[in-house]
């Protein structure tokens, strides 16, 4: 059984945001961030088996700003 399940979040080009789990082929978004948070529950579940789910779900959001000098 893992203890913890790491996401990495990125605002979407399209609007909203996107989640990818690192070292497994999960991935999911969310117009809003309460809808990604949702929407990141629904995908691990479905990824894990009951026995198998992480106790902890640890989101790591990344923030790309460009700035022009």
């Amino acid at each position: 059984m893992m203890s913890e399940i790491i996401f990495s979040i990125e605002n979407s080009d399209e609007g909203g945001f996107v989640a990818k789990a690192l070292g497994f082929p999960i991935f999911t978004e969310g117009e809003t961030f309460q809808e990604l948070k949702e929407n990141i529950v629904d995908a691990v579940k479905c990824h894990f088996e009951p026995k198998e789910l992480p106790h902890i779900v640890r989101l790591h959001t990344v923030k790309d700003e460009v700035m022009a000098i």
